[in-house]
Order: structure tokens, then sequence, then C-alpha cells
């Protein structure tokens, strides 16, 4: 059953990573490399990491994706949706793409390394609850203060990216 579910979130992370790429919008990318940030922390929960998990969703999906999106309402998006990466067709860099998964695909299966052996039982302690404590208990004023901080430069981004209405 974990291994359907890895495959299914797996499937998933390579669409949305192909999705990513062939997006022309600029904010279309930045929702599927959410997507995919995501996807890898559904992937953590299965291989019993769930704070590998939640650092993923707070730093990636939470710190990095803002900055993007800090960046694409900096940027006309409305002009870089007009202009193109690569001038032309894309069939080589489609090409290219079809070639390398391919031969990860082939380079998976040939490979031993994945067997369906049950995994080795991980060792729970309590250093995953200390930390939560430590963080939440005696560091939540300045953790709260970064989220404020954040929350400032987004509103400070989307009125600096606004228009002046003509």
């Amino acid at each position: 059953m974990d291994q359907g579910f890895f495959l299914l979130f797996a499937a998933a992370s390579v669409v949305a990573a192909v999705t990513l790429v062939l997006a022309r919008n600029p904010v279309h990318s930045a929702l599927a490399l959410m997507a995919v940030f995501l996807q890898i922390s559904a992937i953590f929960v299965l291989l019993e990491a769930p704070l590998l998990a939640v650092i993923q969703i707070f730093v990636y999906v939470g710190a990095i994706m803002v900055l993007f999106l800090f960046v694409i309402m900096m940027i006309d998006v409305r002009e870089a949706v007009l202009q193109r990466f690569l001038p032309g067709s894309n069939l080589p860099a489609l090409v290219l793409l079809v070639l390398l998964g391919v031969e990860m695909l082939v380079l998976v299966l040939r490979s031993d390394r994945y067997s369906v052996a049950k995994p080795v039982a991980m060792r729970t302690s309590g250093e995953v609850r200390q930390l939560s404590t430590t963080l939440f208990a005696d560091y939540l004023l300045p953790f709260e203060v970064a989220s404020i901080i954040l929350l400032a430069a987004l509103v400070g981004a989307i009125v600096l990216a606004r228009k002046e209405p003509q």
C-alpha cells in the first residue's frame, strides 16, 4: 500500500514539475512549484519523517513561495507572458525531456535497489517533541514576529506592484 501511495505522489510530482517547466504564465509556474513541494512533503510522510514534511511545508511552501510570488508581482506579468524564454519551437527541449525520462525509467527498473522488502523500523524519540516544545513555547514571540514581518513584506509587494490608474 505504501508503494502505491509513493508511486501516486511521485507521479503527481513529476506531472507538476513538467507543468512548472511548460507553463507560460509565471503564476501558474509558481503554483505548480508549490504542488511539487507538497508532493515531496507527502513522500516525507510516507518515509515516516514528519518533521521533514513539516519543515518542507513551512520553509519551501511558506517562505520560498512567498519570495517567488514577490518577484512575480514585482515584474510586469502581462509583459512576461508575451515573452518566451526560447524563441521558436520547443521541440528540442521536449525531445530531451522525453529521452531523460526514459533513461531515468530504465535505470530505476534495472536497479535492484528498489525491492519490496519491508523498511527497517525507525527509532522514535522525544527529540521532535522537544524541538517543537522549544520552538512554540520558548521562541513563540520571535516566531510570530517573523510571520508578521513576512506579512508586511507581502502587503508592501502588493502595493509596489499595483499599477497606477491612467
